[in-house]
């Protein structure tokens, strides 16, 4: 345990549950949902997603950056949602990005899906009136220029990258964050991603391939606010949403030099490939992925407090999950939380916002709920299903997995 471990200096997220941190831990605590119906697109008849996890709206008014003339040119909202929780991150964190600090800031902010969106419409107003393309298409479009607009934003002029791991890509950001640190390359990265996926043809697509919620043939229709519903027997497919979350983290020296005194630490992390299928998760790699975040940590698995689960709904990956943590813990599996069941699937966004309602929880010792449980009997795990649980936690495992087999893993520790 000699190396440095990097320090939060401060988390912000938007989500289903809200635009505000207080809101959606608020929600959280009470066991909301943020699922209802979809509306970002008029639904066609037979269209096979009838529902999602939408973002409340951002108020600009409350933050002249977001208003100002030129963001109009920046169709695609992962782009002033990315801004906002980048900009109340830092906020939160105690520091100022001056022209000293700025070479030594990195930025690993990403997005999984980007600003597919922008083409999209680019492309069904191509085909309707001819029109080519406006010029902030292909701008919008690229995934890595979230992380430019950050740049821009901030000042931050160290090591900037795109960690598109799918699902994975906010975890994969801190723990490329955490590697930027230990190099030598960066003092400060601001990590996290964000992704807005509502869009006709990816959702479509998710159907289609059997990843997406759908109700079973010849069933009545559910309250949307019971689709989500990981490790349980019934689930049926992940609920597809939208969001943001931003982490900044800092090494303990500039933390110390800079008078702050930071609550939690990544205490270590791993990365895996499953070499295996495009979509299906593979046990043998999974399970390596928890085990080594924990001992890169130097901790016995037995020191979890509690998991922090990947938990999509769909039947193989949470019962992969399920036995991979059953391989790593035994008899002795912390208890669990699976934000997606009150935030649905925000793609890359995801891992990024339930980091920060992880970190929150050990913050305020208090664990989410997992709500829409019915346990499955293949299935033996605490999912917290009664609600809000009291309980102190000093070290948390969070399970990040992504399509085409990224898998991300990270311990994260209070400090006292």
């Amino acid at each position: 345990m000699d190396r440095q471990r990097p320090v939060i200096l401060g988390y912000d997220a938007i989500s289903p549950l809200g635009v505000d941190m207080e809101t959606q831990w608020k929600r959280a605590v009470r066991g909301d949902s943020g699922i209802g119906p979809l509306t970002r697109f008029p639904l066609r008849d037979h269209f096979p997603v009838r529902i999602a996890g939408e973002a409340p709206p951002i108020d600009v008014k409350l933050y002249p950056f977001l208003a100002a003339r030129d963001m109009a040119l920046w169709t695609s909202p992962i782009f002033k949602h990315a801004l906002l929780v980048v900009h109340r991150a830092l906020d939160k964190s105690g520091i100022d990005i001056t022209p000293d600090l700025a070479p030594r800031t990195a930025i690993t902010f990403s997005s999984a899906v980007g600003g597919q969106d922008a083409v999209i419409r680019a492309d069904r107003l191509w085909v309707a009136e001819g029109k080519l393309p406006h010029p902030f298409t292909n701008p919008n479009s690229c995934i890595n220029m979230v992380g430019g607009k950050v740049s821009i934003m901030t000042g931050a002029t160290g090591p900037i990258t795109s960690t598109i791991t799918a699902c994975a890509t906010g975890a994969t950001s801190m723990i490329v964050g955490a590697m930027f640190i230990e190099l030598g390359m960066a003092d400060v990265v601001i990590c996290g991603a964000v992704d807005f996926p509502l869009v006709e043809p990816i959702l479509g697509g998710f159907a289609t391939m059997n990843g997406a919620y759908r109700p079973m043939d010849g069933q009545a229709e559910e309250p949307p606010q019971t689709a989500s519903r990981p490790f349980s027997v019934n689930r049926r497919g992940f609920v597809v949403s939208e969001g943001a979350g931003a982490v900044v983290i800092a090494s303990k020296a500039f933390a110390k030099a800079h008078g702050l005194t930071p609550r939690l630490e990544m205490a270590g992390w791993a990365m895996t490939s499953d070499a295996h299928h495009f979509v299906a998760p593979n046990l043998e790699t999974v399970t390596r992925c928890i085990a080594q975040s924990i001992a890169h940590a130097g901790l016995a698995p037995q020191e979890m407090d509690a998991v922090n689960a990947h938990g999509t709904s769909t039947r193989i990956g949470d019962k992969i999950e399920a036995e991979a943590l059953d391989a790593v813990f035994g008899r002795s599996i912390p208890p669990v939380s699976a934000n997606k069941s009150q935030l649905g699937h925000a793609m890359g966004a995801a891992s990024a916002i339930e980091i920060i309602l992880a970190m929150e929880g050990m913050m305020q010792e208090t664990l989410l709920p997992t709500i829409n449980y019915t346990p499955d009997p293949d299935i033996v795990l605490d999912c917290v299903a009664e609600g809000a649980r009291p309980q102190a936690q000093e070290f948390v495992l969070k399970n990040a997995f992504g399509f085409g087999g990224c898998n991300a893993c990270i311990v994260l520790r209070r400090i006292e």
